[in-house]
């Protein structure tokens, strides 16, 4: 499972749904529905033991939600509202454009800005956005500092019309996957489903798989050299971990993916928005679960990422509910690892 940080790689678009698949379990009756979505591949699995509802119209109720946030979110729609409000036009607003909107607004300020989902201007100046960037000057960096960021913006969006002041847009990748599994689980919770795994991208689950045990999952073990970025997920893991049958979400942010070396200095794909440059801590990857809901794992996985091990630490062990893993390099060709109590991970 490729579960590391937006890295401005997630589009949210929908393709056909595969056929659906039915999985066998000694007592409980399972079904599987893949697809494309959020820049890849989706999965859902599910128990319909407990659910009234047909199979058929489970696929086309998941395939609705994933595209109504594709119409709604997506930078990469370009027909969606996000897409039309970041291109300057008046757009009418919805319940699901509002309540992203207000969530995003909700960590920009807890983080103290160190989430901003109006800084997509620093992205694509370090060459991290949706265009291709060089190094820019200090002035530069500074100027682009003065004039974008969710500090220039209201807590919410109004109901109505809309319009964005000139020269700001919005770019919800880091918590996009997240709340797009939480939309999918809701769903399946209000049909009844008590035993699910959610995975697009990011994860929620709940209750066991079709073999009866906690759902689980891979975390990769990052690497800490320098290449193009092309490693696949999946070929070195770290450790697996076990839901052990909780409702929670999970997520990975990862620097070791998505950088480029220039004049010898390694560039993290992580932008601090308030220096307006890239992390430099020794921060690898972090992979944090939370009850509440797989958008806040997906926000404080990259949030883990600007801040650093160190306030990460803090961070984690300061909140009910949540759980983290940190892979840090050691600076020697090493790494160190730290687990917050309730992280189970269990060895590959």
């Amino acid at each position: 499972m490729q579960i590391e940080q937006k890295e401005m790689r997630r589009a949210l678009y929908f393709l056909l749904i595969v056929p659906l698949l039915l999985a066998c379990s000694p007592s409980k009756r399972y079904i599987r529905i893949d697809g494309y979505a959020q820049g890849g591949t989706y999965c859902v699995k599910l128990c319909i033991d407990s659910v009234s509802v047909a199979p058929e119209e489970i696929r086309d109720s998941v395939e609705a939600i994933l595209h109504r946030i594709d119409t709604t979110l997506s930078g990469y729609n370009k027909g969606s509202l996000l897409s039309r409000l970041n291109r300057g036009e008046t757009v009418q607003t919805t319940p699901m454009l509002r309540e992203m909107y207000a969530l995003a607004y909700q960590w920009f300020e807890a983080s103290g800005g160190a989430l901003d989902f109006a800084a997509g201007p620093l992205y694509d100046a370090w060459g991290f956005g949706f265009r291709e960037g060089r190094l820019p000057s200090p002035d530069t960096v500074a100027s682009i500092l003065s004039t974008c960021g969710m500090k220039h913006l209201a807590p919410e969006l109004p109901e109505g019309e809309v319009t964005l002041p000139e020269g700001l847009s919005l770019n919800f990748n880091a918590i996009a996957q997240g709340y797009t599994c939480d939309k999918v689980a809701a769903y399946l919770y209000s049909i009844g489903v008590k035993d699910m795994l959610v995975d697009i991208g990011e994860i929620w689950c709940d209750g066991h798989n079709p073999a009866g045990k906690p759902w689980s999952v891979g975390i990769d073990r990052p690497f800490d050299r320098p290449t193009d970025g092309t490693d696949s997920a999946g070929e070195d893991l770290d450790g697996i971990w076990s839901s052990e049958g909780a409702a929670v979400g999970i997520v990975t942010s990862g620097n070791y993916r998505k950088y480029y070396v220039k004049d010898g200095k390694k560039y993290a794909h992580t932008i601090d928005p308030r220096s307006g440059y890239p992390v430099e801590h020794q921060l690898l990857s972090a992979s944090v679960t939370s009850r509440r809901s797989s958008a806040d794992a997906d926000a404080l996985a990259t949030l883990c990422m600007v801040l650093g091990p160190v306030e990460a630490k803090a961070l984690i062990l300061s909140m009910d509910g949540v759980e983290a893993y940190l892979i840090s390099s050691d600076g020697e060709g090493g790494m160190t690892e730290w687990a917050s109590p309730g992280f189970t991970l269990k060895e590959n």
